[in-house]
C-alpha cells in the first residue's frame, strides 16, 4: 500500500570511502548532471577514470575489520541517541548501507553518520588523519511503503556478497 503522506517511512543511506568508486569506473557512476532515478549510470570511461585517479590527494580508504566495527558502532549509537529506528546495516570495506526510519531530512542523517563514524574511528585509534575517510555526498533513497522497506532490508542484509571476516 502506498504511503500518501509527504514523509517517507524510511531512508536507505549509502556512503562510500574516499577514492574507491571514481567516475569512469566499470561499475558506472552518477554525477550532478546525470542523477535521475531510474536512468542509466554513466558508462565506463578509462580516460575519465585516469583523470579522477590523478586528482586524488591521497590513497583510497578501505575499512578493515577494526574500522568496520567502529563505523557500525557509531551508526548504532547515533540512531539510539537520536531515537532513529535502525532497520538494517551493512558496513563493507568501501561503503556503508544503513536503512533507517527517522523524522529528519536524509542529509542530516548522512552527515551525522559520517561525522560520528569518523569520530568513533579516531577514538578507537584506527583513523588518525585530519581528512575525512568518506567520499563527498552519498545516496539517500526515500522509501515510501513497507514493500520498499522490506526490499531495501533484504538488499542491505543479503545483497552485499559474502560476510566479511572479523580478523585483521
Amino acid at each position: 500500500m502506498w504511503n500518501d503522506t509527504d514523509t517517507p517511512i524510511a531512508y536507505l543511506i549509502t556512503f562510500r570511502t574516499y577514492g574507491t568508486w571514481l567516475h569512469g569506473d566499470e561499475r558506472g557512476s552518477v554525477d550532478r548532471h546525470n542523477n535521475v532515478y531510474g536512468t542509466p549510470r554513466i558508462r565506463r570511461n578509462d580516460t575519465w577514470q585516469r583523470i579522477e585517479t590523478r586528482s586524488l590527494i591521497r590513497e583510497p580508504v578501505l575499512l578493515d575489520a577494526r574500522r568496520r566495527g567502529a563505523v557500525e558502532n557509531a551508526i548504532r549509537d547515533t540512531c539510539k541517541k537520536r531515537g532513529w529506528n535502525l532497520i538494517a546495516i551493512n558496513v563493507r570495506t568501501n561503503h556503508i548501507h544503513a536503512l533507517v526510519g527517522a523524522s529528519k531530512q536524509p542529509d542530516q542523517i548522512l552527515t551525522a553518520f559520517k561525522a560520528n563514524a569518523t569520530r568513533q574511528m579516531r577514538d578507537a585509534g584506527c583513523w588518525d588523519s585530519e581528512l575525512s575517510p568518506w567520499a563527498e555526498k552519498g545516496s539517500k533513497r526515500h522509501l515510501w511503503n513497507e514493500k520498499s522497506v522490506g526490499l531495501a532490508a533484504d538488499y542491505v542484509i543479503n545483497g552485499q556478497g559474502d560476510d566479511l571476516p572479523t580478523f585483521e
